[in-house]
């Protein structure tokens, strides 16, 4: 699904107009990433929480050149999923087949 899709979905919902609605989630997303910018997490009850995760330095490998690179310590966003989130996915969705 794609935020063109959830805006029509939204649309058919409650019948506001394109405009609004995608200005809505527009801004919605642009205040999740100014609170993680600026080093707060937010939290969604009931949905799940984007937060900053802090990544170690570590070695790793630039294939292209074979030679092996530090990758300094680094944050990053995530999203962790509220616990009744996630065991709604497990009830509903198949599990996939994944072969190698």
């Amino acid at each position: 699904m794609t935020k063109a899709d959830i805006i029509t979905e939204i649309i058919s919902e409650i019948g506001s107009e394109r405009i609004k609605t995608k200005k809505v989630i527009e801004i919605f997303m642009q205040k999740i990433k100014q609170s993680l910018t600026s080093g707060k997490n937010v939290y969604l009850r009931g949905f799940g929480s984007f937060i900053i995760k802090y990544r170690e330095k570590k070695i790793g490998r630039h294939i292209s050149q074979e030679r092996s690179i530090i990758i300094p310590a680094h944050n990053i966003p995530a999203f962790k999923p509220a616990k009744s989130f996630t065991e709604l996915v497990k009830k509903n969705v198949p599990i996939k087949n994944h072969q190698s």
